[in-house]
């Protein structure tokens, strides 16, 4: 009998990432160098924007954790909109809901809804469904693999953004296999974490249209 399972239930672990998603962390280090990639300079207005979103983060935080729509109001969709995810020639949908069967014979569904932008349908935005930042986005990545999962194409790639305002990282899969990249802070100034998120969802973005 064929049982239904909610994603956000069923998918806590990396270990049911390659049990019920049948999907495996690549060991080879080139598989996911994509977000690794000798960037462009940002312009000046670029960096103007990105230090005033981080100062505006900065502010908001400062009388404690924020919540959901704060966090896409003040870091995630001025990030989109400088990396023009709004214009020709990105398509996207929201609220995205997924079903499929997970990997093995044991007749069971994976069901879920998750608060995301999803590009061309190849690059998932994701914003933690977390009423706080602190939410680990460690916790994260299982949900994220197994809604990205609803797509997956054995000779092409998808990447995915998770994001909960604080933190930001991303994740590739192809085939069967998945890359995860280091985390980047909103917070940080060593590095310009933010510049480097920026450049990485810019590229990304380039690679899906093309």
């Amino acid at each position: 009998m064929t049982k239904n399972l909610a994603i956000a239930e069923e998918m806590k672990t990396f270990r049911q990432v390659q049990e019920k998603l049948g999907l495996t962390l690549a060991e080879n280090s080139q598989f996911f160098t994509e977000w690794m990639v000798d960037f462009p300079t940002l312009n000046e207005l670029e960096i103007a924007r990105l230090e005033q979103v981080r100062s505006n983060y900065l502010y908001q935080i400062s009388d404690g954790i924020l919540l959901e729509e704060t966090v896409k109001m003040v870091v995630l969709s001025p990030l989109l909109e400088l990396a023009g995810f709004y214009q020709f020639p990105y398509r996207f949908k929201t609220e995205v809901s997924v079903e499929f069967l997970a990997s093995g014979d044991n007749d069971e569904i994976l069901r879920g809804r998750i608060d995301a932008l999803v590009l061309q349908s190849r690059l998932w935005i994701i914003l933690i469904e977390s009423k706080k930042t602190t939410f680990d986005l460690e916790i994260a990545i299982p949900q994220t693999l197994a809604y990205m999962s609803a797509n997956l194409d054995s000779e092409r790639a998808f990447y995915g953004m998770v994001t909960n305002g604080s933190s930001h990282l991303f994740v590739k899969t192809l085939g069967n296999q998945y890359g995860i990249s280091d985390v980047f802070s909103t917070r940080s100034q060593y590095r310009s974490n933010l510049y480097e998120v920026l450049k990485i969802i810019k590229y990304l973005g380039t690679l899906i249209t093309n």
